[in-house]
């Protein structure tokens, strides 16, 4: 299962924030395959200000990922601090 998410922040400063925190995630959270974190550096009018790709084996273990208390404590960061968010998730 790959789970792409874009977010918009009010500061690049939660930006790169929000991108370690995401970072922190690995090797954390046992069922996370991969994670790879971006922050948009060019910044267009299109642009959303981070990317986060992971990947899992499966649908359920995306799904522990979601509850894990590690992962909920990014985002309560992410949740306070974004102004957009946008998901595609689908299996490979």
């Amino acid at each position: 299962m790959n789970h792409v998410v874009f977010f918009r922040f009010p500061s690049l400063d939660h930006a790169r924030e929000a991108a370690a925190r995401l970072r922190s995630l690995e090797g954390v959270v046992p069922t996370l395959k991969s994670i790879e974190v971006g922050v948009d550096e060019l910044r267009s009018e299109r642009s959303w200000d981070v990317c986060l790709i992971t990947r899992f084996d499966s649908e359920e273990a995306m799904e522990a990922y979601q509850v894990h208390p590690a992962h909920q404590d990014v985002v309560a960061y992410i949740k306070a601090h974004a102004t957009g968010a946008a998901a595609v998730d689908w299996s490979a």
